[in-house]
């Protein structure tokens, strides 16, 4: 197998591992609308609540959001300036991707750095709700910050890889 091949090979498993990750995130999404209409059923028809289940909604969407980002950039649902960048020519458009991919993999390795200490600090205190009745346990929440980012990491390297290996290609077409 040939060096493209191999790249190609370790794209694919990193896409899946992230695919795999964003169907998660979906059920994840469909339970987190389930308690939230629970909640306020719950709230408005029978005067009753709980720190607990409302704590739970917002863990729940840090992991939606954490989780899913890398599975929004795998599937091109990021935000981009399209006014401009339809009018790009190939090699130009290429430039572009590879330049903002280089950024983002920069802005999410840090952000996996300095979350690191704030998870194991909130780890070592043993970190809970504030709240009674809140959930325990509050590292767990935090941990999904380096890893969520630790994921689009992973997702933008394999990104920047595939924009490589087709520009490659899109040039040997060219000269061929």
């Amino acid at each position: 197998m040939n060096r493209d091949g191999r790249a190609e090979a370790a794209v694919l498993r990193v896409e899946a591992l992230v695919d795999v990750i964003g169907r998660v995130t979906l059920y994840i999404a469909l339970v987190m609308i389930a308690l939230v209409a629970t909640n306020v059923l719950l709230r408005y028809a029978f005067s009753l609540g709980s720190v607990w289940a409302q704590e739970l909604e917002w863990h729940l969407l840090a992991a939606l959001i954490l989780l899913g980002m890398s599975h929004a950039l795998q599937r091109g649902d990021n935000v981009r300036v399209d006014l401009f960048y339809a009018g790009f020519s190939p090699r130009r458009k290429y430039l572009v991707e590879l330049l903002s991919h280089g950024l983002l993999l920069a802005v999410a390795l840090l952000l996996v750095k300095l979350s690191l200490g704030y998870v194991a600090q909130s780890f070592d205190i043993g970190e809970r709700s504030a709240d009674p009745g809140g959930i325990p346990y509050r590292w767990a929440v935090k941990g999904l910050i380096p890893a969520g980012f630790g994921l689009l990491a992973v997702q933008t390297a394999a990104a920047m890889l595939r924009l490589v290996i087709e520009e490659r290609q899109r040039r040997e077409s060219v000269d061929a």
